[in-house]
């Protein structure tokens, strides 16, 4: 079964080879929230997705459902997505019970732009 058109989520979006998890494990910023951690990298061009859900989470039916609302709360709210960079989220123990829009919140607050603190001397 394929998605709708329009609806779907290309492989041009998505990191596919265990090359670019492993460099964004190495070199990727991490974030992290109560049910998830990211893992964000500047890549030149387009914002691709990545999921890692391990065993810890459940049966593949739990592991697959917890990626496929992941992937599905990235494609209905790109604006989330940090411009240019390649992003892993990791699921946590507890992910497998979040609803969508849950998920929606807590990815938001890790992607959310943090204001920048001007170093330099202190008063």
């Amino acid at each position: 079964m394929s998605a709708p058109e329009g609806e779907g989520f290309p492989k041009a979006v998505r990191v596919r080879c265990r090359r670019e998890y492993l460099a964004l494990g190495r070199t990727g910023r991490r974030c992290h929230a109560m049910h998830f951690t990211v893992l964000a990298r500047p890549h030149p061009g387009w914002s691709r997705l990545g999921v890692t859900v391990s065993r810890k989470i459940g049966g593949a039916v739990t592991r697959n459902r917890v990626k496929r609302r992941i992937r599905e709360a990235f494609r209905r709210h790109p604006q989330h997505l940090l411009p240019d960079h390649d992003l892993v989220v990791i699921a946590k123990p507890g992910a497998e019970d979040l609803p969508l829009g849950e998920i929606v919140r807590e990815l938001s607050a890790v992607l959310a732009p943090r204001p920048s603190v001007p170093r330099g001397r202190r008063a």
